[in-house]
């Protein structure tokens, strides 16, 4: 799977992520901690913590990045969305864009390569949980076919304020 995507003069290359991904993957997901509501944690990762996480996916088959020029400028995954073995055919899926190159289609190609994987893996649901001010990803979201199913006020916190979550779902099969 190489799905080329073009768009604004940028080429987009979505393919599987590989263990040499995992340190610009790591450096992404310590830019969302730090700068942003997506992850609500305020502890970055290690480099060690960035390749064992990124190796459960890889193991799975479940990883994704977009390469541009050469560059990973972005990253998805899904993985189990509970523990509890009755929720083993629905997944969760996380689509991160490098700062500097959003709105490039990069998300998109990201989260339809991840649609695609969970299909043909079985799953029969995928859940986005979304910060619910996160108005870019659920744009991303809804274009992709996911509906909106609620909305669970104040069940986070970061930088001191409460969040909500806005949970969204889509049927694979």
């Amino acid at each position: 799977m190489n799905p080329i995507y073009e768009r604004n003069w940028v080429t987009v290359t979505v393919r599987r992520a590989l263990p040499g991904d995992a340190e610009a993957i790591c450096a992404i997901r310590n830019h969302a901690i730090e700068q942003s509501t997506a992850l609500w944690t305020q502890t970055p990762q290690s480099p060690a913590e960035g390749a064992a996480w990124l190796a459960a996916h890889l193991e799975r088959e479940s990883a994704f990045v977009a390469d541009v020029e050469g560059e990973v400028a972005g990253f998805a995954v899904y993985g189990p969305w509970r523990e509890l073995d009755g929720y083993r055919h629905t997944v969760e899926d996380s689509v991160y864009v490098r700062e500097g190159r959003h709105g490039l289609g990069i998300g998109s190609a990201l989260l339809n390569a991840l649609i695609g994987s969970a299909r043909e893996a079985g799953h029969h649901v995928m859940i986005a949980d979304i910060e619910a001010e996160n108005a870019a990803s659920i744009r991303l979201h809804e274009r992709c076919g996911f509906h909106h199913v609620g909305t669970v006020r104040e069940v986070g916190i970061k930088f001191g304020r409460r969040l909500d979550l806005t949970i969204m779902r889509l049927p694979l099969t």
